[in-house]
C-alpha cells in the first residue's frame, strides 16, 4: 500500500504527548496519559463545540490548545508531587490564580483558560465531571484580572436557577383579539400543537426566555450593566455561539469583542429571539431586552434583577416580560 492509500487519522498533525511530559512519565503512566488524551482530543474535534449537532473544533484549534492543555497537566503533576489523570475543579481554578501571577500577557493567559475549558467541557460531557465556570478572566489590556461577576460560585447555579422560574407568557384571560390570537399562535408552534387545542395549561407552563436569557449571557460574559443596557439583536451570533460585542459598545472599549455562550445559554436566547418576535414592543427596536414599559435596562433595573435572583425563589411579576 502507498502512502496516498493509507487513510489518516483523526489525530494527524496534533500532538498528542509533548516530549515535556514524556520524560516525567513511567511506561504504564505514560500509556494512560496518552489514551486519556486521544480520547479527549478526538472528541474535541468531532463533538467539542456542539456536542448536541456533533460539530468539533477546528484542527488547528485544538492543535494549539492541546499544547496548553499539556501544559496544565504538567502544572497539576508538579502541584500534587506526581502523575495523576484525575484533575478537580479546584486545580483548574489554582491553575488560573496562578497564570495570574505570571508575567505572561493577557492574552497568553486567555488562551490557556479557553484551553482548560475545553478539557472540563470533555470532561464534563464523557466523563461526567461538573461543569467548570470558571471566576477569572483575563482582559485584552496588560491590567490584572478581574472577576466575571461579584457572586461567589455557589451563587451562580443558584441565579440561574432561579431565573428559569421568573415571569411568564401573559394569562390567557388578560390579552385579547389580535394579540391573543399572535400569542396563541407562538404557543401552538412551540408546543406543536393546533392552536384549537391549547390549554389554559400550556399557557402557565410557557414561561418567557427575557430574564433567564438576561441572566446567563451576563454571567457568562461578565457583562456590565452599561452593555447589558447597550445589548442589541445583532451582537448575537447563535452559529457560532458568541455575543460580538462592537468596539464602540464595550465598556471596555478596546476592541471588539467577543463574548463566548454555554450550551445552554444559546438555547435560551434561541427561544427568547422567537418569542421576542410577538412583543410588540420590540417591533421598532433592534434592543435585546427592554423593560416592562419599553425602555432599555438601566443599571437600576439590571440591579433590581440580579438582587432578585440572589435573594429569592419567588416569581417576577407576569406581566414583566
Amino acid at each position: 500500500m502507498n502512502n496516498d492509500d493509507q487513510a489518516t487519522t483523526p489525530l494527524e498533525g496534533v500532538t498528542v504527548v509533548t516530549e515535556n511530559s514524556e520524560e516525567l512519565l513511567n511506561e504504564r503512566q505514560l500509556v494512560d496519559y496518552r489514551t486519556q488524551r486521544e480520547h479527549c482530543l478526538e472528541w474535541l474535534l468531532v463533538f467539542g463545540k456542539d456536542p448536541k449537532h456533533a460539530e468539533g473544533y477546528a484542527k488547528t484549534t485544538v492543535k494549539n490548545r492541546a499544547y496548553r492543555m499539556d501544559q496544565f497537566y504538567r502544572w497539576v503533576w508538579q502541584e500534587e508531587g506526581g502523575y495523576t489523570s484525575s484533575v478537580t475543579l479546584a486545580h483548574a481554578d489554582g491553575y488560573l490564580t496562578h497564570l495570574a501571577r505570571q508575567e505572561n500577557s493577557n492574552a497568553h493567559k486567555s488562551a490557556c483558560r479557553k484551553a482548560v475549558m475545553m478539557l472540563y467541557k470533555w470532561r464534563q460531557h464523557e466523563r461526567g465531571g461538573e461543569e467548570w465556570d470558571p471566576e477569572i478572566t483575563f482582559s485584552r489590556k496588560n491590567q490584572s484580572t478581574t472577576p466575571r461577576d461579584y457572586v461567589t460560585r455557589e451563587e451562580r447555579p443558584k441565579i440561574r436557577d432561579a431565573a428559569l422560574e421568573y415571569g411568564s407568557v401573559p394569562k390567557r384571560e388578560s390579552v385579547y383579539g389580535d394579540d391573543r390570537d399572535r400569542w396563541r399562535a407562538y404557543l401552538a408552534q412551540r408546543f406543536e400543537k393546533p392552536k384549537e387545542e391549547l390549554t389554559e395549561e400550556d399557557w402557565e407552563r410557557a414561561n418567557s426566555w427575557k430574564i433567564p436569557s438576561l441572566v446567563s449571557v451576563s454571567l457568562d460574559g461578565g457583562l456590565r450593566p452599561i452593555e447589558v443596557e447597550r445589548a442589541r439583536t445583532s451582537w448575537v451570533d447563535l452559529e457560532n455561539g458568541v455575543l460580538r460585542i462592537p468596539r464602540e459598545e464595550s465598556s471596555k472599549n478596546v476592541e471588539n469583542w467577543i463574548v463566548s455562550l454555554r450550551d445552554q445559554t444559546i438555547e435560551m436566547l434561541e427561544y427568547w429571539l422567537e418569542q421576542r418576535k410577538v412583543i410588540d414592543k420590540y417591533d421598532d427596536t433592534d434592543a435585546l431586552w427592554l423593560t416592562r414599559r419599553g425602555t432599555r435596562i438601566n443599571r437600576r433595573r439590571f440591579g433590581r434583577y440580579c438582587i432578585r435572583c440572589v435573594s429569592t425563589r419567588t416569581s417576577l411579576s407576569r406581566t414583566d416580560r
